[in-house]
């Protein structure tokens, strides 16, 4: 009986009904060519990192599979070479 309720409730969920259909999100490079993931540009990669300095997921960047593989080898190569922090508690205050 429960499972009948939540198979209910996801139903009533459709657009039509005025329930909440998430639109999908765009990945940013895909859509402007001209974009380039640069690990060499600190203060872009920034958007893409949580507050305590964690890579966001893709289901947060909306960054396709692609460009969220290239993301990450990018944070990763620029908190190597000293540019991004790999801690929150490591990051400087000016």
């Amino acid at each position: 009986m429960e499972r009948e309720r939540r198979g209910n409730f996801r139903e009533n969920r459709d657009r039509d009904e005025g329930g909440f259909a998430p639109r999908k999100k765009a990945c940013r490079f895909c859509v402007d060519k001209e974009l380039k993931i640069d690990y060499k540009d600190g203060k872009a990669m920034k958007h893409y990192l949580s507050e305590r300095d964690k890579i966001s997921p893709r289901r947060f960047t909306g960054l396709c599979a692609f460009h969220q593989r290239e993301l990450t080898i990018a944070v990763k190569r620029a908190r190597i070479l000293g540019l991004i922090p790999f801690t929150a508690s490591q990051r400087q205050t000016f």
